[in-house]
């Protein structure tokens, strides 16, 4: 049996385990403008935008690390990268390792993979297939 052919047997897992390490990652950056946890991102309230981006990124950030309702939310979570890029990044220059734009690209990108792949394994969205 060939490398790849060992390795493609574990593509669901390696999919589930970039699914959820993603989503735990993201959901920090809610907590953050939510709770100030780890840290806080921002003093004073939140304006409105903001607090929709916070809620989105718990939310969504839970909804993806147990893979439910997968596809949909990650279409949402990539839309949502790629408004936070063009909102806060973009205008500051053409390039995102200048722009400090990456992370809002890289997430934009790892979600909008998440809409085709689904969730591998390890899901709520795949119970019935295990």
């Amino acid at each position: 049996m060939s490398l790849s052919a060992r390795l493609n047997a574990y593509q669901p897992q390696a999919l589930a385990v970039l699914r959820i390490i993603t989503a735990l990652l993201f959901i920090e950056h809610g907590t953050m403008k939510l709770f100030a946890f780890p840290a806080a991102q921002m003093e004073g309230p939140l304006p409105p935008l903001l607090l929709i981006a916070a809620l989105m990124e718990v939310i969504g950030g839970l909804l993806i690390a147990v893979g439910l309702f997968t596809r949909p939310v990650a279409f949402l979570l990539s839309g949502q990268m790629a408004v936070a890029y063009f909102m806060a990044h973009a205008s500051k220059g053409f390039y995102p390792s200048l722009n400090g734009g990456e992370l809002s690209i890289l997430y934009c990108f790892i979600f909008l993979y998440l809409v085709f792949s689904g969730p591998g394994a390890w899901s709520v969205d795949n119970r019935s297939k295990a």
